[in-house]
């Protein structure tokens, strides 16, 4: 059925002419694949980047129509710049000097209104706890005395349904807005929400870009002083779009201590860097194994590796986090240990690497300028 109402929405999208090409676009190549989920129609648009601005009105008349169609109940359209073959963003891209090429223009990262901060959890690769530990922090900041919300980037791999216990569907104010899901008093955003459990997410990088910036800018996140997301492994779309197009104050390195979890820790730093995106600190998660019957500490993945990477490279070491059986529960129950064992050794161990990513949030010198003077 859904691949029926993709093919309604295009067919109605072929009634929209783009300005100044003579032609719709669907013909041009401009429209991404329709994604329909819950009577919600997903797609993008690619655009000039230096026209996206003056085509909001195309955006605004694509999410019209889409919704127009029968069994489609609302429309979430974003603009792109990314060019197709054919198009014609492409074709001006090919008639300009070859000297142009050289110097990729820079987007304009937007801040997002009442948002005060926005945090990055990465790991240069999967299965070293990153999602638990973002939803750890973003509860040991809420712990703090912080306002403070959670975004799921994961659009292949969402956890936060499950780790923050949400089920549901998010609505949306006013066919505008979407209300975030919530739990522990925690606003929570995630694709997870939006798809059945299962579903294979076969998108290709304009889509998810369009869901990324979709969840970031068009949710109700309200007044907030941090917001954090958990971003998926790697340093692929996902992380270079939100890099390049969010104000991210900072990043938060997640890494085991052995020497090849390092090594792609060592990719995601260096991706950070190249985009100006400051690393908060790093975080050595399965750092040592406290055996609960005798009460031993084992360093089953070696132990230290992650606290001499960060002074390697001038990072802040932002604490350790055991392999502990009692984080592994929670987490798979839906009860991080923040909120579930809030007096916990574990609470406090995320409680206090929130309030150091803080600290390096608040102390981040502001940028000198130089000074004019006439004499």
């Amino acid at each position: 059925m859904s691949a029926e109402l993709s093919a309604r929405v295009i067919d109605k999208l072929k009634t929209l002419q783009m300005p100044g090409a003579g032609k719709d676009v669907v013909s041009l190549g401009l429209v991404s694949d329709v994604f329909v989920s819950q009577g919600k129609a997903y797609f993008s648009i690619s655009v000039p980047s230096e026209a996206a601005s003056s085509l909001e009105p195309l955006r605004e008349e694509a999410a019209r129509l889409a919704s127009s169609v029968p069994g489609i109940e609302a429309a979430t359209v974003v603009l792109t710049a990314d060019r197709k073959a054919g198009s014609p963003a492409a074709a001006a891209q090919s008639q300009r000097p070859a000297h142009a090429h050289a110097q990729p223009r820079p987007v304009a990262k937007q801040a997002i209104p009442g948002i005060g901060a926005i945090v990055a959890v990465a790991s240069g690769k999967g299965g070293v706890g990153k999602s638990t530990t973002a939803v750890n922090l973003a509860l040991a900041f809420q712990a703090n005395g912080l306002r403070a919300a959670v975004l799921d980037a994961d659009i292949y791999g969402p956890s936060l349904p499950r780790l923050m216990k949400i089920a549901g569907r998010p609505q949306q104010i006013d066919g505008k807005l979407i209300r975030p899901m919530e739990n522990y008093g925690m606003k929570v955003m995630s694709m997870g929400f939006l798809v059945d459990e299962g579903t294979a997410m076969i998108w290709r990088g304009p889509m998810i870009q369009s869901a990324l910036l979709q969840m970031l800018r068009e949710v109700a996140w309200g007044d907030l002083d941090v917001l954090v997301i958990d971003m998926p492994p790697g340093t692929g779309d996902v992380q270079l779009t939100l890099a390049q197009q969010a104000a991210l104050a900072g990043a938060v390195i997640v890494s085991t201590p052995q020497d090849l979890a390092l090594i792609d820790a060592r990719k995601a730093v260096n991706m950070f860097n190249k985009v100006e995106v400051p690393i908060l600190g790093i975080v050595e998660n399965m750092s040592y194994f406290v055996c609960p019957n005798c009460g031993t500490s084992h360093d089953i993945f070696g132990h230290g590796g992650a606290k001499a990477e960060a002074q390697k490279i001038g990072a802040p070491f932002l604490g350790e986090i055991p392999l502990d059986m009692e984080i592994r529960l929670n987490s798979d129950a839906g009860t991080p240990v923040v909120v579930s064992h809030s007096d916990g050794p574990h609470a406090k161990a995320y409680r206090e690497i929130a309030r150091r990513v803080w600290e390096g949030i608040e102390g981040r010198a502001a940028p000198v300028f130089p000074e004019i003077t006439f004499e």
